[in-house]
């Protein structure tokens, strides 16, 4: 791991170990960007279930991997202020940071539109279904892919026919908003050609345009699409919400509608080339289905793809770290929190722990296939950061589940399957957020 060999001192922050290995500036953030898991494993092994994380700018965060800190996502007392803290720029004014009534104001502002009712009645299925066909066709001419980058520009293009954006210099936008990404570890100097400079010229890049979608949609009222709707809700609001508020929620959606799917999207392309069993079960279900489904009603006609989706996430978490603000003492696994404390949540060690999941090492779908109970809410938290169901999850099941379906039909209809044909875990990524190596490659023959 990428730890800090210099740094073997045992420490204490109020009684709670801090792990030691952390460099000057960047603290732990080399292995936790490279090797979370492993992090975690070893932390816990050596410290227990409550230690500290150095963050590096944003300090230290202390983590928990008692079952216990799943509640903190309910609790009165834990404020998600800390998420603006980390990354103003990119978080400021967004409902991710909000607690309350001024989160419930933006929430409800948009989250009727990314519902199974609202995506039916707009007809996002019937929208979605031709463009991802048509992708997973040139793939399949193409015979090989770059599979991250190639999901990215297909989930980027979807996201914005569902806001009514003009899909233009999709790959020009992909790269502004992994520079966007970058002011959530980048130091802070702001000095030309560092991350705190690129991501907030590109936080500027990306407003500037989104400005440009929020005077059109006034202008033109009558047209279809999330931003016009959010447009509408704004400014039928009591609460006189300004066009700052409404231009970093719709830069979050884009962030979470593309980036976050993307990553689980190539994801399940490695596993089903990883998997031959898993890919022949996966056609055989699209050929009796024959057709990509367009609503969420149809879901259910596809339970293999549904179980993909699932076992994909909770395997591969997309967002696998959760930060909260202790704004009280609280008691959490038998220790004493002081209030402001700040909280790190480690989702992945949720998703994957022989506590929660039979056998979590595992990719088995079964699990999902078998399941008499409720889907849990730890079962659906990994494209968010609240402790309800991801706003976008709903429409990033339906995408996924049509893709899969997509890929099936189509590559089976050449005689091809997915094969790896590069090794995925060097280059892999756990944060900011978490995806495959940039470099893999999948094979379709």
């Amino acid at each position: 791991m990428l730890l800090n060999p210099l740094d073997r001192r045992h420490c204490l922050r109020h009684d709670i170990p801090v792990v030691p290995g952390a460099f000057p500036l960047v603290g732990h953030l080399p292995a936790i960007a490279r090797d979370l898991p492993r992090l975690l494993r070893r932390a816990e092994q050596t410290l227990g279930s409550h230690f500290w994380l150095d963050f590096g700018p944003v300090g230290h965060l202390m983590t928990c991997m008692d079952p216990d800190a799943l509640a903190l996502l309910r609790h009165k007392d834990v404020s998600s202020a800390l998420i603006e803290d980390i990354a103003p720029e990119l978080f400021g004014g967004t409902l991710v940071a909000q607690d309350g009534i001024a989160h419930r104001q933006a929430r409800d502002a948009i989250q009727a539109a990314l519902l199974p009712k609202g995506l039916t009645q707009a007809g996002i299925g019937e929208l979605f279904a031709p463009v991802i066909q048509a992708r997973v066709q040139r793939w399949r001419d193409r015979g090989d892919v770059t599979i991250l980058r190639e999901t990215g520009d297909l989930m980027l293009k979807l996201i914005f026919s569902l806001m009514g954006i003009p899909a233009h210099d999709l790959r020009g936008w992909h790269r502004k908003y992994r520079q966007l990404l970058q002011l959530v570890v980048a130091p802070p100097i702001d000095l030309p050609g560092l991350p705190l400079r690129r991501g907030r010229a590109a936080r500027d890049w990306i407003d500037a345009r989104l400005r440009e979608f929020v005077r059109a949609a006034r202008e033109h009222a009558s047209r279809t699409g999330l931003i016009n709707d959010m447009v509408s809700a704004f400014d039928r609001s009591d609460d006189e919400l300004s066009d700052d508020v409404l231009v970093a929620n719709i830069r979050l959606l884009l962030l979470g509608g593309h980036d976050t799917t993307a990553s689980t999207m190539a994801w399940m392309v490695i596993e089903l080339a990883r998997q031959p069993g898993l890919w022949d079960a996966l056609v055989e279900e699209a050929q009796r289905v024959g057709a990509v489904p367009i609503r969420h009603a149809d879901l259910t006609q596809c339970p293999i793809a549904e179980a993909l989706f699932r076992e994909t996430l909770r395997v591969h978490p997309p967002t696998p770290l959760l930060v909260r603000r202790a704004l009280r003492e609280l008691r959490l696994g038998q220790r004493r929190i002081p209030a402001g404390t700040d909280l790190c949540i480690p989702l992945l060690h949720f998703s994957t722990s022989a506590l929660l999941h039979e056998a979590p090492d595992q990719f088995r779908l079964a699990r999902w296939l078998q399941r008499t109970d409720p889907i849990r809410p730890v079962d659906m938290l990994q494209f968010g950061t609240g402790p309800h169901v991801c706003m976008g999850y709903h429409l990033a099941w339906l995408e996924l589940v049509q893709f899969c379906i997509a890929l099936a039909l189509t590559m089976h209809e050449a005689g091809v399957r997915p094969r790896l044909l590069s090794g995925v875990e060097k280059g892999r990524r756990y944060y900011p957020t978490a995806h495959p190596s940039m470099a893999t490659r999948i094979g379709f023959s």
